[in-house]
């Protein structure tokens, strides 16, 4: 696993969702029906990312591998902090971080 300089950013639309790529791409790879839900992407900042550095919630292994493969990594909301959250995102959104 190599490490990345990435960039987040926060959903204008739903609190605590976030999406992380690849700084140098930004959000080129992300789908546009993603971004529809996401809503503007409001720039948190950018980190160089290792394997060795800890994120609050996410997993920094499968944040690196999805960029790598998909182009992003989508961080949902936890259900805490909003209980519906689910029911606004189509299906083929809900399995994106899912190991295959």
């Amino acid at each position: 696993m190599t490490r990345q300089l990435i960039s987040i950013f926060k959903s204008s639309k739903k609190n605590e969702m976030y999406l992380y790529v690849n700084k140098k791409d930004q959000l080129k790879q992300v789908p546009d029906a993603l971004m529809t839900v996401f809503g503007s992407a409001v720039h948190v900042m950018d980190m160089l990312l290792t394997p060795e550095r800890k994120l609050a919630r996410a997993e920094t292994e499968q944040v690196l591998t999805d960029i790598e493969e998909k182009g992003f990594y989508l961080q949902m909301p936890s259900a805490e902090e909003e209980d519906d959250y689910i029911q606004h995102l189509p299906t083929e959104f809900l399995s994106f971080n899912d190991p295959v």
